[in-house]
């Protein structure tokens, strides 16, 4: 059976008025963009009595289209939709855009069109009328108090924003000026600093979110001391009268051609109804703290545990920006019987309080390994919610008050180098013989080894400056350097060490990578030293890397395949090199002539 349409809501729909899933026909459809990225789909939709051709797709829709869903004469309920004006001060044209649909009868069943729609534009003022409910018998007349307090603490300005008909985030450009978007703030960072010959400045950003997609907003300056205690994560917002820009995809991952940046114009507003305005959750994709070791070094991670440990607060001074910051170490176990380490900077870790050993969720911390062993970092734009009241952190909650967290087996965070003769001794041969790092999870062993050749060139790297940070940064020019994962510019920036160099045994040799605190110590020079001798006075560099030639180390080593473009590479990266202690080096050769003969005894 044919549904029947809603007769004449479109004019309604479009000029403000929240009907609820109107039964519409789809009389065509036309892809209006062939790039792919951003595939658009326009469609001509009617109730029967009137027709809009300025509708589109929001673009989850696209695969129904793709499977041959939305036909000619197709009949649909729109289950979300927003209007949206397009055009240059808002002079333009208003379109539908249409989030959410059900589709009630094929275009091959339905196989014509209902009615002789002619354009909303011509709807007369009675169909532009809402249908407004019967008045209550002896209803009381409305009263509107003598004096109004239009003061909200929740405003960013005087004025209010005028929240009747929002913009999608995906309909937002340059060339548009009044709109307004209702979001949800899915991550924020700190504040940071910056200070040239041109000035000093503060800033601090922020993802959001709506049913349409997400885009970054940053304030800088006096905006970034307005807003920056104003904007909670998690929480959502009215937000008006920013600038756009084309967004820098070489620093910013979100799915929109464009960013916004805050300006002295910019009103927000809290949203207090935000469990009815269609604006999605933050989704959390929440990971045992078992599975982090097997996960990759700097990949982003969600997970949850009890806070078991507390570290005490820890002060230091950055040797490249003489700026002192703090951090607190905590340790987190859940009921995969494992734990790990959490590692809080600034204010967050200044104002923790785990004496109640809460619940802690994390969102996009970052995943550090040293020595084979794994450790979060909660850095800029990752979320902390204590205490979150989910699922999950209920039955963590009741496993650990009933003595869960006793009978921790598994030590995420446990470093497993530094020359420990409990791991397994191989000679660098063994590493084809056995097929090591071919498997899901890398391989860890340790072999005695003399350094051959270390290789001067691509020794370093430029890194961000903040200390819970080492992404490579970007010469801007003028004393100028970016940081793709802070989202920031810096006056200056720090060296980290990247080192190769060939190592061999008995039995083979091979190449492996040494980062910065293992080049370091092997150098005996801090990666500072080393940086600006390789580029200000290559007869020190030479001297420093030429110490290390032919020295012998107890190397404890990690082995994986990597993919480089369509090759794949057996990798080996040094996670410790110890000095060679020959007191427990001979004891360990002894045990093993001792299997293998089954002569004598090691030496006590």
């Amino acid at each position: 059976m044919v549904a029947s349409l809603s007769s004449g809501v479109i004019p309604r729909i479009m000029h403000g008025e929240d009907i609820s899933k109107p039964v519409l026909q789809i009389l065509a459809i036309k892809k209006i963009n062939s790039n792919a990225d951003s595939e658009r789909y326009r469609i001509l939709i009617s109730d029967g009595k009137y027709f809009n051709s300025y509708a589109m797709l929001a673009s989850q829709l696209n695969e129904m289209q793709h499977k041959g869903q939305l036909n000619e004469f197709t009949i649909v309920q729109l289950d979300k939709y927003v209007t949206s004006m397009v055009g240059k001060d808002g002079a333009g044209k208003r379109v539908l855009i249409i989030s959410e649909l059900t589709v009630v009868n094929a275009g091959s069943e339905v196989k014509v069109k209902i009615g002789e729609p002619v354009t909303y534009e011509n709807a007369s003022k009675q169909d532009l009328a809402p249908k407004a409910a019967p008045p209550l018998a002896n209803a009381p007349a409305k009263k509107e108090p003598a004096f109004k307090n239009n003061n909200n603490n929740n405003i960013s300005m005087n004025t209010s924003i005028n929240s009747g008909m929002t913009h999608p985030i995906s309909s937002l450009s340059p060339y548009q000026n009044k709109w307004v978007i209702k979001a949800r703030v899915t991550s924020k960072t700190a504040v940071r600093t910056w200070s040239n010959p041109r000035g000093e400045g503060k800033l601090f950003s922020m993802d959001l979110m709506d049913e349409s997609g997400e885009i970054r907003a940053t304030a800088f300056k006096e905006q970034c001391d307005k807003f920056f205690d104003m904007i909670q994560v998690d929480s959502v917002y009215f937000i008006s009268k920013c600038q756009l820009k084309p967004a820098n995809k070489q620093y910013s991952q979100l799915n929109n051609p464009y960013e916004m940046t805050f300006t002295g114009e910019t009103v927000v507003q809290l949203c207090e109804d935000a469990d009815d305005g269609g604006i999605p959750d933050i989704k959390y994709n929440l990971v045992p703290i078992s599975e982090v070791s097997g996960m990759e070094n700097k990949a982003a991670v969600d997970t949850i545990g009890i806070c078991k440990e507390v570290g005490e607060l820890q002060s230091f001074v950055s040797r490249t920006t003489n700026k002192e910051f703090k951090k607190r170490d905590l340790t987190l176990v859940d009921m995969s019987s494992s734990a790990i380490n959490l590692t809080l900077w600034g204010d967050d870790a200044v104002n923790f309080d785990g004496h109640v050993q809460p619940v802690i969720l994390v969102k996009g911390t970052r995943i550090n390994e040293f020595n084979g062993g794994k450790s979060l970092s909660l850095g800029g734009g990752s979320i902390m919610k204590i205490n979150p009241d989910i699922p999950e952190a209920h039955k963590l909650r009741g496993w650990f008050d009933n003595g869960g967290g006793d009978n921790i087996a598994n030590m995420v965070s446990a470093r497993t180098g530094g020359g420990s003769f409990n791991t397994e001794w191989l000679n660098l041969k063994d590493i084809n013989i056995r097929q090591l790092g071919r498997g899901d999870k890398p391989d860890y062993f340790q072999c005695k080894a003399v350094v051959h050749i270390v290789r001067q060139e691509n020794a370093f790297y430029r890194a961000c400056p903040q200390t819970d940070c080492n992404k490579k940064v970007v010469d801007e020019g003028n004393d100028q350097y970016r940081c793709e994962r802070c989202n920031a510019l810096y006056p200056n920036f720090k060296y980290r060490l990247l080192i190769n160099m060939s190592i061999g045994d008995w039995a083979s040799n091979r190449w492996v990578t040494c980062f910065n605190e293992i080049g370091e110590q092997l150098l005996g020079h801090t990666s500072q030293e080393v940086g600006e001798a390789l580029e200000n006075d290559s007869a020190k560099a030479e001297q420093m890397f030429s110490a290390l030639n032919f020295t012998s180390h107890i190397f404890k080593l990690r082995c994986k395949d990597e993919v480089y473009g369509d090759m794949t590479r057996n990798k080996l990266t040094v996670q410790s090199a110890a000095p060679i202690n020959h007191k427990e080096y001979n004891k360990y050769l002894l045990k093993e002539l001792q299997e293998l003969t089954g002569i004598g005894s090691a030496t006590k």
